[in-house]
């Protein structure tokens, strides 16, 4: 049988690139010219313009957003004796770079309604060995700032934020990377700030971190040859920081209309609501940036997560799941010592979620279309159950 033309994509990033693809071709041309392909002159100018923008003092890029994890807790001077509280619903790059360091992961399970992290489940493991704690902001949405610092505070914990998806969120009046001691980020490319390819940056309010930062992503190399602490080779490469020094004036219109394409979704989905379809809640206003437009298949649904996902890509549309399986059920990790049961919610979540197609460019008659599919596809199956 014949594949189905795919009619929705889940990314598709047209969009974004052909109305800038001058500018997108100048600015890698530049670099080609000036030849300054390591740390060049663009790094330093992408640098100084995505911190601001996220309402920190300094961004030092590195070469993937699990190594802004990884380099970024060791620059915070996080390691081996230290315990991180982290969501066991992220993907595994978090907790990747806290075993980078040597320091304790320990999971915490997660709000079932937005799938942010449970700040009352992370208050009861909280022992005096806990150093820090990693907010995810997933799907495009921060953990709110506001509690956090209480919690941060209570505790006396570092924020370390993990902002791999939310690239200008903002709640409470803060932006993601203004609210902890510093943040990660990610530009693979569907991110809604995307490389060409692989980058990452971490940004911080502290010079001193800033600075580690700087030494770590080259070799430790305080200056050329004098290598001051165990360091890697993880800079962002010249020709990314010039993509997407780019593309970043651009970057809020994105996010807007991304608000703009779940707002939609949210009024024509709302008739499935008792059929057991439920997006996650925007508990941000329209500082929600919607890297994911995510949905869950209730209990009551009719059908299955994956009966749903089959019958849509059958039909030419595109999802995905973020994430199926949570990091403490993952293979590598069971020497971790958590069990099935651990974290129910997140459990459950990774059974009923599924990512609706979302970027920018994404028509109106497009996001009809997925939904009049849906709604087909729940239609069909209720009226068989009828006949049963």
């Amino acid at each position: 049988m014949s594949k189905m033309a795919v009619r929705v994509p889940f990314v598709d990033l047209n969009f974004q690139h052909q109305p800038i693809q001058n500018q997108l071709e100048q600015a890698i041309n530049r670099v080609l010219n000036q030849g300054d392909f390591i740390l060049g002159k663009a790094v330093a100018d992408f640098e100084a313009a995505f911190a601001a923008a996220s309402g920190a003092e300094y961004g030092v890029g590195v070469a993937s957003g699990t190594d802004a994890i990884a380099l970024g807790l060791q620059a915070c001077n996080i390691g081996v004796g230290d315990e991180v509280i982290l969501p066991a619903n992220t993907f595994v790059a978090t907790l990747i770079g806290v075993l980078r360091v040597g320091a304790q992961p320990i999971l915490v399970d997660c709000d079932p309604d937005t799938a942010l992290i449970d700040l009352e489940a992370a208050a009861k493991v909280v022992t005096s060995q806990t150093k820090a704690i990693i907010p995810v902001h997933l799907y495009g949405q921060m953990v709110s700032p506001k509690q956090l610092l209480d919690f941060a505070a209570t505790h006396k914990l570092l924020i370390f934020e993990d902002a791999a998806q939310a690239h200008l969120a903002e709640r409470d009046g803060y932006r993601a990377g203004s609210v902890g001691i510093a943040a990660a980020f990610s530009f693979y490319p569907s991110k809604n700030l995307g490389a060409f390819g692989d980058g990452g940056m971490l940004v911080t309010k502290d010079p001193d971190i800033a600075q580690k930062m700087v030494r770590l992503r080259n070799y430790g190399a305080a200056q050329k040859y004098v290598h001051v602490e165990p360091g890697t080779n993880s800079r962002l490469d010249t020709l990314q920081a010039a993509v997407l020094l780019a593309k970043l004036p651009y970057l809020s219109q994105w996010n807007c209309d991304r608000l703009n394409i779940a707002q939609q979704y949210d009024t024509e989905l709302a008739p499935l609501a008792s059929a057991g379809i439920i997006p996650m809640q925007n508990q941000s206003s329209r500082g929600h940036v919607y890297h994911l437009y995510v949905i869950k298949i209730d209990d009551i649904c009719s059908l299955e997560r994956q009966q749903i996902q089959d019958k849509l890509i059958a039909a030419g549309i595109q999802t995905g799941i973020h994430y199926p399986i949570p990091c403490h059920l993952q293979p590598a990790f069971t020497y971790l010592g958590y069990q099935q049961g651990d974290f129910p919610q997140a459990e459950k979540l990774a059974k009923q979620i599924l990512s609706l197609p979302m970027y920018p460019g994404l028509s109106s008659s497009q996001i009809k279309e997925v939904v009049a599919e849906i709604t087909s596809i729940i239609c069909s199956e209720q009226q068989q159950l009828l006949y049963i």
